[in-house]
């Protein structure tokens, strides 16, 4: 499913890493979730290309292109917790990766052209499009199932991830007409709904949420339980809601990126 995609890499302070890149159009960045790139990911990532979007896909960990399976997810999971670029568990600071991927909105911004940038992360990455509104290209943040820190702890299922400085950038840029917004089923205990209720108390009316039952989540998705909405546990029919919730953050980045 990545042969439509040109095969790139990006170098940021002394760090390079591999970006798929494909489409034309404003940029938006599609992270990824554990494991790696899936060919769901990148059937999401087409959906943007589809919509006049230029996708760049940024690979943090695994393997490009490799489907799902249970030691692919166990052995990425542990590559992101000893790896110095995630800090899993950290509440109040990002993880360093945040620094590259502002980078390279940076690079893609100045690439693509346009108003500006749109981001999506997805469960560890979730969190990371917060961060990169320290970026002023970015326009357009998403969180799907946003995941760090881990959920131990009722400090960490209510925290966002992100430094004080980030969080302060944020509700800065919110105050001033920036929006933000983000995805999780109801049930999906890895991306707590006290997550949510942190994001609306800081941004109020800035804040879109979804948030769907976990029955309408795919019944033949390897998820043990409901928690990529826009890629492995999503039925790709009309009028399901989580192919409806894809199609929001579509009309997202319609909105932010290409609505005078």
């Amino acid at each position: 499913m990545l042969s439509d995609y040109t095969p790139t890499e990006f170098t940021h302070d002394g760090k390079t890493k591999p970006v798929y890149v494909r489409g034309h159009g404003p940029a938006v960045i599609v992270i990824h979730e554990i494991p790696g790139i899936t060919p769901n990911v990148t059937r999401f990532a087409d959906w943007v290309v589809d919509a006049g979007f230029r996708v760049y896909m940024p690979l943090l960990v695994g393997e490009a292109g490799r489907d799902v399976s249970v030691g692919y997810v166990l052995k990425s999971l542990a590559t992101i917790c000893i790896s110095r670029e995630f800090h899993v568990l950290a509440s109040h600071s990002s993880s360093p990766v945040t620094d590259w991927l502002r980078a390279l909105a940076r690079h893609a911004h100045e690439e693509a052209g346009g108003k500006g940038v749109g981001a999506i992360g997805m469960c560890f990455s979730g969190n990371f499009a917060m961060s990169m509104m320290m970026e002023p290209s970015m326009l357009a943040p998403v969180l799907s199932q946003p995941s760090l820190p881990f959920p131990i702890g009722a400090a960490r299922k209510a925290a966002l991830h992100v430094s004080p400085e980030e969080l302060t950038c944020l509700k800065d840029r919110c105050a001033k007409g920036g929006k933000l917004l983000a995805l999780r089923f109801k049930g999906d205990v890895t991306s707590p709904g006290e997550r949510f209720e942190t994001l609306r108390r800081e941004l109020g009316d800035a804040f879109e949420g979804i948030e769907i039952d976990d029955k309408y989540a795919n019944p033949k998705s390897p998820e043990p339980k409901p928690h990529s909405v826009v890629t492995e546990d999503l039925i790709d029919e009309d009028g399901q809601p989580t192919k409806e919730a894809a199609k929001r953050v579509i009309s997202f980045f319609v909105e932010r990126l290409k609505t005078a």
